[in-house]
């Protein structure tokens, strides 16, 4: 019955997703007490230590991601999950297509909000842009969808999900400087997922008509 309370306590922690307290709670308990220091200076040191840990894991998170892969292959499942763990870290995400962004980008300019709206997403820990690819963007969208990525560079995480290779995305940029620049900048720190499986949804649909057949 002794180890209850510590059972009960990692449980609370857990939940709280506080895994630094976790982590680090006992020993600095014991440094404290051989210090002599009272319990309020122990939480403060414990909760400094947390806030330092959680600093550290969302600097590290300012990686960027691109996954590639043709339709149907989980891109979208993939970027959703990511997103959610992001949140569970206390991580601002957004998430949207590349041509709403574009969209977006384009109604913010002609309304002369334009640079509230680029603030606004340079300051988004994680920015989700789904479909790049499905849609051509015309010569006045890439450039903002660039100049919205450049803002962005090393200051936030950015996911794109595409069904092109690099070397067709100058399809939907338009030309080989814009789509360079593009690059460079996101590859700089970046992890590649190259989802190249079958389509889940074919898969399911000969699924269904296997279990249909007599």
């Amino acid at each position: 019955m002794s180890d209850a309370p510590k059972i009960l306590l990692a449980d609370h922690l857990k939940t709280l997703k506080l895994p630094t307290f976790l982590r680090e709670y006992d020993k600095l308990a014991r440094q404290c007490a051989a210090e002599g220091q009272d319990h309020v200076r122990f939480l403060a040191r414990l909760v400094e230590l947390e806030l330092i840990d959680r600093e550290r894991r969302m600097i590290e998170r300012s990686e960027n991601v691109i996954a590639l892969g043709p339709s149907g292959a989980g891109k979208t499942h993939v970027a959703l999950a990511l997103g959610l763990a992001a949140c569970q870290q206390g991580m601002s995400v957004r998430f949207t297509t590349a041509a709403a962004l574009v969209n977006d980008l384009m109604q913010a300019r002609d309304e002369r909000r334009l640079l509230r709206l680029q603030k606004q997403m340079a300051g988004v820990k994680l920015l989700i842009i789904d479909e790049l690819g499905f849609v051509p963007l015309s010569r006045t969208g890439a450039e903002l969808l660039f100049e919205m990525i450049s803002q962005r560079y090393e200051r936030g995480s950015t996911l794109f999900t595409s069904n092109l290779p690099f070397d067709e995305w100058t399809e939907t940029f338009g030309t080989e400087r814009l789509t360079g620049a593009l690059l460079d900048r996101l590859t700089h720190h970046v992890t590649i997922l190259k989802m190249n499986g079958e389509s889940y949804r074919l898969a399911q649909s000969r699924a269904r008509k296997a279990a249909r057949s007599p």
